[in-house]
């Protein structure tokens, strides 16, 4: 008796990516992250400016704490006003848990909310108009290159990213010890809140820890 045996086939592209683990979706054509409706409503209630800088690291912090109570990112905020008039161009949140992506930060959600409201890749560095980004954290490594090509005139932050690890876990990434000279050497001013604001901003983060309602999405090795 004799059995005859096949030469194993070789497998196709198609059989290694089915072994391999669950069959991805079709290639997205587009990527589009829309604001949650909370956000929204906070856009139509704004006022037109915000001249003073309490102000603005008001909203910012305001805007972080809702976040995370409506569950669409982390603890983050930010606003980019005109540096004279005050005039609001954008707010915006982190949107990491919202939109699943993970370079949905604060920074990077408002700067490009404002290049969309503008029409223009230059928030107006380059082009007569200067504008502020204001944050209630100081931007990560990520978002400060975000920052950097934006066209933004300056920066001002309250918590700085050693205060915001220490608090809430997260990472922020290898940020240059040298950054602030990094951003000034290229016209960028960098301006760090010490007052009222700065403290609001920290007891906040506090708070949001202490009650548990921050998902973190990254640091301790998440």
């Amino acid at each position: 008796m004799r059995f005859d045996r096949e030469t194993p086939s070789k497998p196709t592209g198609a059989s290694v990516l089915a072994m391999s683990g669950p069959v991805l979706a079709p290639f997205p054509t587009e990527l589009r992250v829309g604001v949650p409706d909370w956000l929204r409503d906070e856009q139509a209630a704004l006022p037109e400016a915000l001249p003073t800088r309490a102000e603005r690291f008001a909203l910012v912090t305001a805007l972080a704490s809702r976040n995370v109570e409506e569950g669409t990112g982390g603890p983050f905020a930010a606003t980019v006003v005109d540096e004279e008039t005050g005039e609001v161009v954008s707010i915006g949140v982190n949107l990491v848990l919202h939109s699943n992506v993970s370079s949905m930060h604060a920074e990077v959600v408002t700067l490009g909310l404002a290049h969309a409201r503008t029409g223009s890749w230059n928030l107006g560095r380059d082009v007569g108009r200067r504008r502020v980004l204001v944050v209630n954290a100081q931007p990560c490594v990520m978002c400060l290159g975000a920052l950097l090509w934006s066209g933004v005139s300056a920066v001002e932050y309250a918590a700085d990213c050693a205060t915001v690890e220490r608090i809430t876990g997260f990472d922020e990434g290898p940020v240059p010890e040298d950054w602030r000279e990094q951003l000034i050497a290229r016209g960028i001013a960098v301006h760090q809140e010490h007052g009222v604001g700065a403290e609001a901003a920290l007891h906040r983060f506090r708070e949001l820890v202490d009650a548990g309602t921050t998902a973190r999405y990254n640091g301790d090795g998440a």
